[in-house]
């Protein structure tokens, strides 16, 4: 059963890379989006990914916003969300967490590990 990802990021190049990064994983499905915007029409669409790595800032809706926005589309609001960020600091993590994220990549990420890592939050989150 593969594992479906959507991506969320403003930057095409990041985008690109993150793309590139999971694309190693053969037993990952990748939707690419380029605002919050765009992502929450694809969600409210349908069907829901496995999970959602969204950027924290973003121009116009921010990743906060758009999780905000996530929780109030049904069917969707325990769809588990993880943000990327470059804030490395304990007290950011902590508190997109405490928005309702499983768990937090730090930018810049390693593409070699990306897929594993989103895997393991996601065991995390379930056990």
């Amino acid at each position: 059963m593969p594992l479906t990802v959507m991506h969320v990021d403003d930057e095409p190049d990041i985008r690109e890379v993150a793309a590139f990064a999971l694309e190693l994983d053969p037993d990952l499905v990748l939707t690419s989006v380029g605002s919050g915007a765009d992502a929450l029409a694809q969600l409210e669409a349908g069907p829901a990914p496995d999970i959602v790595l969204l950027d924290v800032m973003m121009p116009s809706m921010d990743g906060p916003s758009v999780l905000a926005r996530l929780r109030e589309i049904s069917g969707l609001e325990k769809t588990p969300v993880v943000f990327m960020t470059a804030r490395a600091q304990s007290e950011e993590i902590e508190r997109l967490k405490a928005l309702g994220a499983i768990g937090v990549v730090v930018k810049p990420f390693d593409p070699m590990t990306l897929a594993r890592q989103l895997r393991d939050i996601l065991a995390a989150a379930d056990a």
